[in-house]
């Protein structure tokens, strides 16, 4: 088609736009906001005829790549390492994505503008698309990988996972509270328009550094759908803005939006790129780098900043601080840590630290090692099964988190964690960002505006809690996070694949009860929660307890 042509059709598409007349509509999913219906364009005009063929061809691409890797025998070249961080990531990435495909709806009755509608409605179709093209990816792997267990069962298994309940949290956020909040701010405004270049620009390159020439074609082929988005999420952005009443809950929201997504983007991207890859070259960037030129600068300075000419309030705060939690507070590393310490709970292989992969850390992160290598060499050290417990329950100066209520990643920065009591229970947050987002922002009244639509953070969101008071054994049963043989565990400390050095129920069976910080927290005084606190802010970094006081 013509490009002439397509303006054309694009413009027929408008008048298909209906109202009716017979009844009221019912808004399911509502927003709090007000729309003028100031007409904005779609400057990406895009129609079928043009859109399926362009599709068809990248998918082409994608599934020819496929082909071409297993010809090739990529799975004899690709790193293990790697590739056992992927059985998490690709089980959490087809979520939101089909998350995003059910925002879109909730956007054509909120926002009163055919024309977006028209976009909305092409990135529902996309997100479709990047959800089959990565599951099919998963499946790839699952036949062609040495070890499947993980990716045969990740579909089913991550959202009970000892981490994969936090990807669960982020992808529901898309389509959970107000239409506008969800849909828009949170999805395209920031995760889209800020997340994805680490996410589907950064992580790709990782990925072929590591002998994975897959994950690349997939994901660019993802990244290359995202200026539609980016677009729709503007032009919405653009529609609340001319309406001043609209400010308040757009600065609410951006704040909540932005940390959220640092907590739970940074936490899992960060710790696959710095922490699941073989490549130690001096000059390869490191997750901060690549942060700080993919995001701040090109998200932060670049498209945030010059939206306050239309006096919206960006904040500032939170970007820095986010900054100063990767770069100053271990944030990454924080993660992955966390993410090792309870490998037992996850399904994938998590392969330990060696000298090469110090000298790189301590390269990039000085003082990396005084922080945290000790603790590594202990999981090394810890890794074959020989008459000891799994690094979780043994003493190796860690002292186990409390989880975060809002964003379900743990308290890992102790200095920033803070307590509030709320509906009856003490609920621990990792950052004060995270307290305001739970106490203030999601509920029914925001600064004394009514916020319905708003919604609250409910139900059971810590993964030690479900399991609280259980046998190790059994709580691993209960997951499905075992092999074949009914015997062994998926998750493995390591990478060696003999039966002798692999851990089994039995290992599990002598440990002691898992128990759940947030109940034990729960079951004290007033006095004893406070005293807590205090003991707890004061330890880290790595993990480590407070010192004792003098």
């Amino acid at each position: 088609m013509t490009r002439q042509s397509v303006a054309m059709a694009h413009e027929k598409i408008q008048e298909l736009a209906w109202e009716p007349l017979y009844h009221t509509p019912v808004s399911q999913y509502g927003t709090d906001y007000t729309f003028q219906k100031a007409k904005k364009k779609d400057p990406l005009k895009q129609v079928l005829r043009s859109y399926f063929p362009m599709q068809e061809e990248k998918d082409h691409r994608v599934y020819g790549a496929a082909d071409g890797a297993i010809r090739g025998n990529m799975f004899r070249q690709v790193q293990e390492r790697w590739l056992e961080w992927q059985k998490l990531f690709l089980s959490i990435i087809p979520l939101p994505e089909i998350s995003a495909a059910r925002a879109m709806p909730l956007l054509f009755n909120n926002v009163p503008n055919p024309e977006l509608h028209n976009g909305q409605a092409i990135q529902m179709i996309d997100e479709v698309r990047h959800s089959t093209i990565q599951q099919n990816l998963k499946r790839l792997y699952m036949n062609n990988y040495i070890d499947p267990a993980g990716f045969n069962s990740s579909l089913r298994n991550f959202q009970n996972d000892y981490c994969g309940t936090i990807g669960r949290q982020f992808a529901e956020g898309f389509i959970t509270g107000d239409a506008i909040t969800a849909a828009s701010i949170y999805l395209t405004i920031v995760a889209e328009t800020a997340f994805t270049n680490t996410l589907f620009v950064a992580m790709p390159a990782e990925a072929a550094a590591n002998g994975d020439y897959l994950l690349p074609t997939v994901f660019h082929s993802v990244q290359s759908d995202e200026s539609r988005h980016i677009s729709n999420g503007y032009a919405t952005l653009l529609m609340a803005l001319a309406d001043e009443g609209n400010h308040q809950l757009l600065e609410r929201d951006l704040r909540y939006a932005w940390w959220n997504n640092h907590r739970v983007v940074d936490a899992a991207i960060g710790t696959f790129i710095e922490y699941g890859t073989k490549d130690r070259r001096k000059d390869r960037e490191s997750y901060a780098e690549m942060w700080r030129r993919w995001i701040y600068d090109d998200y932060y300075r670049s498209y945030l900043v010059p939206l306050e000419k239309y006096g919206l309030v960006i904040p500032h705060d939170l970007i820095e601080e986010s900054w100063n939690q990767i770069w100053n507070k271990g944030y990454v590393h924080e993660v992955a840590q966390f993410f090792a310490t309870g490998w037992l709970a996850n399904y994938w292989r998590i392969d330990p630290m060696t000298d090469k992969d110090f000298e790189w850390f301590e390269y990039k992160y000085p003082g990396w090692y005084d922080k945290y290598g000790a603790w590594w060499e202990n999981y090394s050290r810890l890794s074959t099964p020989n008459g000891h417990h799994p690094i979780v329950a043994e003493d190796v100066d860690y002292q186990y988190p409390h989880r975060c209520w809002t964003c379900m990643v743990p308290c890992l920065v102790r200095e920033d964690m803070v307590m509030a009591e709320v509906d009856g229970q003490m609920r621990t947050y990792c950052h004060e960002a995270c307290r305001w987002t739970d106490v203030e922002a999601f509920r029914p009244t925001y600064q004394g505006r009514e916020t319905p639509n708003m919604g609250q953070l409910i139900g059971k969101r810590e993964w030690e809690t479900l399991y609280h008071g259980w046998n190790w054994a059994d709580v691993v049963s209960d997951m499905g996070y075992v092999r074949d043989d009914g015997f062994t565990l998926v998750a493995q400390p390591h990478l060696n694949l003999d039966p002798k050095k692999m851990w089994n129920l039995d290992h599990m069976r002598r440990m002691g009860p898992l128990l759940s910080p947030n109940v034990v927290l729960n079951e004290m005084t007033p006095e004893e929660q406070q005293a807590f606190h205090a003991d707890y802010i004061r330890g880290g970094p790595a993990g480590r307890p407070a010192p004792a006081e003098a």
